[in-house]
């Protein structure tokens, strides 16, 4: 039997992981055909069926399915000492790719990266917004962005932001005629802005602390939305109370187009905090996009322990991978 190259494995494991040929090629840069050839000779040498193709999809057989996982860390580790020899070369280039909400990505990430991308014209970064679980193992993404107390011990967390706190707020304009709440379960009489999360369970419930009391809210209202720039738009609009972090919202607070309520009800807690796999063998792209986030102020030390209190999940509701 001969000996099938690396080449081919690299092939194989990304049919087998997009469990599509179209989509493969695209990721390799070659032809749908020429793929398909290539996975045709890859079986023939091996004598072994690897891949079950139907019109509609492609899916890994028994066999398949324990050559990718074997194969397939071994590759990525190929390619991780590959991209070590960048060490080597005077200015660091190469992509990285960050999950983040779209609150951090615009109000922490961006702020960094717009004036550090000129400075590197060979480092892409590429942010995916999104509030669901990502696992950023899975899915490929050099490092993740979420709240310190919701980063696994397995990874390391680097903050990149102060201290935060999650407000509620509402405009005169709804307030004008109403009472305004004094305790988070008063909000159950008022039109509240909800979020839905796509995988944390449905309809967030509000969060809120006060004396070691802890209680989580689950209000209602006429709107739901799954992006908290809409909820604070329909919230300038006077459609109801929202819970958003207070970076966001501040601005309008101190214009008076938006009230702050509840506020001893809501103290701050560990924030915004980049984290990646501890075996991770760091690019030298990656390792200049991680030191210039890092966050230096008083709030965080780098080197601090991440502390256990999540804080409220609205403002980084994902898991921790």
């Amino acid at each position: 039997m001969s000996r099938p190259n690396l080449n081919d494995l690299a092939a194989f494991v990304a049919v087998a992981r997009e469990r599509s040929f179209t989509r493969a090629a695209a990721q390799l840069g070659v032809s749908q055909s020429a793929l398909s050839h290539t996975m045709r000779g890859l079986e023939e040498r091996l004598g072994l069926r690897l891949l079950t193709r139907t019109t509609r999809s492609v899916t890994p057989t028994d066999a398949g399915e324990r050559l990718l996982a074997t194969w397939a860390p071994r590759l990525e580790a190929i390619d991780s000492e590959l991209a070590d020899l960048g060490r080597l070369r005077d200015r660091p280039a190469g992509d990285v790719r960050i999950t983040a909400d779209e609150y951090s990505a615009r109000a922490v990430l961006w702020p960094v990266l717009r004036k550090l991308l000129p400075r590197y014209p060979e480092i892409a970064v590429e942010i995916v917004t999104d509030y669901g679980l990502t696992d950023i193992v899975a899915e490929r993404y050099d490092a993740g962005v979420r709240l310190g107390g919701l980063v696994a011990k397995d990874m390391i967390a680097v903050p990149i932001a102060p201290d935060m706190r999650m407000i509620v707020i509402a405009a005169p304009a709804y307030l004008a005629g109403r009472p305004r709440p004094q305790t988070p379960q008063d909000l159950t009489g008022h039109r509240c802005i909800n979020l839905r999360l796509p995988t944390y369970g449905g309809v967030y419930a509000w969060e809120f602390e006060k004396g070691g009391r802890e209680l989580r809210v689950r209000v209602e209202g006429q709107l739901t939305f799954n992006s908290g720039d809409q909820i604070l738009q329909a919230a300038l609009d006077g459609f109801g109370v929202a819970y958003l972090p207070q970076g966001q919202v501040q601005p309008f607070v101190d214009r008076g187009d938006l009230a702050e309520l509840l506020a001893d009800w809501t103290p701050s807690y560990p924030g915004y905090h980049l984290y990646y796999p501890s075996r991770r063998q760091q690019t030298p792209a990656f390792a200049v996009v991680v030191d210039a986030l890092r966050y230096r102020g008083e709030a965080a030390a780098p080197n601090s322990t991440v502390p256990t209190s999540a804080g409220p999940a609205l403002a980084d509701p994902s898991a921790s991978r």
